[in-house]
């Protein structure tokens, strides 16, 4: 058990406190509060309290040292595995954690649907990459529980805020870069280094695995590493062909000369990217890829998670970017015979230029679209709506503020072979408005109303 804290809030008797200077926060305003939550040591850079206090130089290089001296030779003993990118590196990640628990060898998750270990979740986490200490005590609780491998969901403010140094990654998967998060990083560019640092934390010749099709992939092809490319333009993996319908997918890839057939449940050209990284990954740890590992694979909760009603589809996908929406929306509208209609939202206090890009697109691509509610946070719902709306010429869609209504409003237009997409929250369970976190499943929502009708 971790018993250093950077957050106060999560300070118990006897732990120690480390106070870090944040992004926007310095962390010695919180020390009477760790003191009162019944930390027994401050670590600080300046200052006496009322409990045993360390002053040092540097607090974060102080944390970095005394975790790496503590529990450092625990995580080496395990193969900890980085995935990074805009875009599907939770079902990358989740499809290798469940392939490597159904070939034997025990796997703990981190990210954004929790944490996991072998099949079990045993946490839903606050930030796909927890804060540093939380970070240590998930690991050292796979380590207990004897995981031979770890699979983590790397964000760009994760390593941003320092949450992964000292991590020691065997293997580093860059996914792909598209428009997001730009209120935080301000350019692309930026954004790009952000994710660059997961790489620069492997040691020479540890291994990288690559999106060659994707155009910032020379930020993560470092000479230090021992490169992996994969993509259907090129790279050492290539996929060669693929069929897609709403019910699986067949696509074959080549390697070293050698052609791999796959059939899969999965559906959509980027689920045969996210599962290639898991069997990329398997092959070069030199783990037996067999049909009967791949049998009934499926997506995590929330990932293009697919609900039968009357003769329609209802998918509900945690698509909230550009790219993530013209992905989904252009697999089903390839493989479906009906129409396609769309209920999202965009969320609150985030990145506003992608807003009337995602509405334009969706009432470009589908037959007719409602706007409703993502997480608010503390923005109002108007604001946002007019940021959506700005400019748009289509009319084929409404605003419906009430998320559930809208849901039930997106439903009751299916007639036939019609498909329903319900996007931007997936598996989140809960609606965040200003400092409040009201339950809120768009599963559940659907369910519901499909009991009633």
């Amino acid at each position: 058990m971790i018993t250093i804290k950077t957050d106060s809030r999560k300070v118990k008797k006897g732990d120690t406190f480390v106070a870090l200077k944040g992004i926007n926060s310095d962390g010695d305003i919180y020390i009477e509060k760790a003191i009162e939550n019944g930390a027994s040591k401050i670590v600080c850079e300046k200052g006496s309290y009322s409990v045993e206090t360390i002053n040092v130089d540097n607090s974060r290089e102080y944390l970095l040292n005394e975790l790496k001296n503590n529990y450092f030779s625990y995580l080496k003993e395990m193969t900890i595995i980085g995935i990074t990118g805009t875009n599907g590196k939770t079902t990358s990640a989740y499809l290798l954690s469940e392939l490597l628990n159904r070939s034997g060898n025990k796997s703990a998750y981190i990210g954004t649907i929790g944490f996991y270990v072998g099949m079990e979740r045993k946490a839903i986490l606050n930030n796909t990459t927890p804060d540093i200490c939380d970070m240590y005590g998930l690991l050292l609780e796979a380590y207990e529980e004897h995981c031979k491998y770890v699979v983590l969901e790397v964000s760009s403010q994760g390593l941003a805020y320092g949450r992964l140094e000292g991590v020691p990654f065997n293997c580093a998967i860059f996914t792909n870069l598209t428009q997001d998060h730009l209120d935080y990083h301000k350019t692309m560019g930026n954004y790009a280094l952000a994710k660059q640092k997961l790489f620069d934390y492997l040691p020479k010749e540890g291994l990288a695995i690559v999106n060659a099709d994707d155009m910032y992939k020379d930020y993560y092809l470092l000479s230090k590493n021992h490169n992996i490319t994969y993509g259907f333009d090129s790279g050492d993996y290539r996929v060669l062909d693929f069929n897609i319908n709403l019910f699986g997918t067949v696509f074959r890839y080549e390697y070293n000369g050698n052609i791999t057939e796959v059939k899969t449940n999965l559906i959509g050209k980027y689920n045969i990217s996210n599962l290639l990284v898991a069997l990329i990954v398997l092959e070069q740890m030199q783990i037996k890829i067999t049909p009967e590992l791949l049998l009934n694979l499926e997506s995590p909760s929330g990932r293009m998670e697919k609900i039968n009603y009357k003769e329609n589809l209802i998918i509900i996908d945690y698509a909230h970017t550009p790219d993530a929406m013209e992905k989904i929306i252009t697999t089903v509208k390839e493989a479906t015979k009906g129409d396609i209609y769309a209920v999202f939202g965009c969320t609150g206090s985030r990145d506003r230029l992608k807003r009337p890009i995602m509405a334009k697109m969706a009432t470009d691509m589908c037959k007719y679209s409602i706007f409703t509610s993502d997480d608010l946070h503390e923005e109002a719902f108007e604001q946002i709506i007019d940021d959506m709306t700005d400019g748009l010429e289509n009319t084929n869609y409404e605003i419906c503020m009430d998320r559930k209504e809208a849901i039930y409003k997106g439903i009751s237009k299916l007639k036939k072979n019609d498909v329903l997409l319900i996007l931007g929250k997936g598996h989140e369970e809960v609606m965040i408005i200003g400092n409040e976190k009201i339950p809120f499943h768009d599963r559940t929502i659907v369910n519901n109303y499909i009991s009633n009708h």
